[in-house]
């Protein structure tokens, strides 16, 4: 009976070597240890509680990056990083906006303007937009009151990029290049004059 069954073990191992050998072309042949051909490969996007990453720091699938990189694209973020507080505030009345008023950077401020900031602040600036008007929150001040028309641009980037008392924060909705066009629309509903060899510009100059 043994004997059989040494012939049964070296008949079925010859099987399986044969047939592992015979793979050729794009047929792998059969693979008893598909980890060892094929490494398990983690999902960069996706953070499981229940299933941690061993290798990398915080249980993450993603490594950080370097300290101080910045992303391709986004140097000019790098370039306002203020501190959040009373003090940055303040600093930030030195921020001088970089864009001109052309044509076109006025366009797209509205466009910006319309998008994020009418909700509260109204189409013309008065303070009546819908939630304001709803009751859901109180009104911010109005763009024609002496408060706003004295506040320094800078002090208008801050409070866009970092929010401001009741005021959210929209540095992670709008670039850096997008506040200061949100600005310049913001000066036209505040009555501050507009550069007028800017504004004889070509639409598409200024992008």
């Amino acid at each position: 009976m043994k004997k059989y069954i040494h012939t049964f073990i070296i008949l079925a191992s010859s099987s399986l070597l044969i047939s592992s050998c015979g793979a050729g072309g794009e047929d792998p042949g059969n693979e008893y240890a598909p980890n060892m051909y094929v490494s398990f490969a983690y999902e960069p996007m996706t953070q499981l509680a229940d299933k941690p990453n061993t290798i990398n720091p915080h249980g993450m699938n993603m490594r950080l990056g370097v300290k101080g990189t910045i992303a391709r694209g986004q140097m000019d973020y790098a370039s306002y990083d203020l501190p959040k507080t009373t003090e940055g505030y303040e600093a930030a009345a030195s921020l001088k906006n970089p864009l001109e008023a052309t044509p076109y950077n006025l366009a797209e401020g509205k466009r910006l303007y319309n998008i994020n900031c009418t909700p509260c602040h109204g189409e013309n600036g008065k303070a009546d937009g819908t939630i304001v008007v709803d009751g859901k929150y109180p009104p911010p001040p109005s763009y024609d009151s002496d408060r706003i028309k004295t506040t320094p641009e800078g002090k208008m980037f801050y409070s866009i990029k970092y929010g401001k008392n009741l005021m959210g924060a929209y540095g992670t909705v709008l670039s850096p290049h997008q506040i200061w066009q949100v600005i310049h629309f913001v000066n036209t509903l505040k009555g501050a004059p507009v550069a007028a060899p800017a504004m004889a510009e070509n639409a598409t100059a200024q992008k």
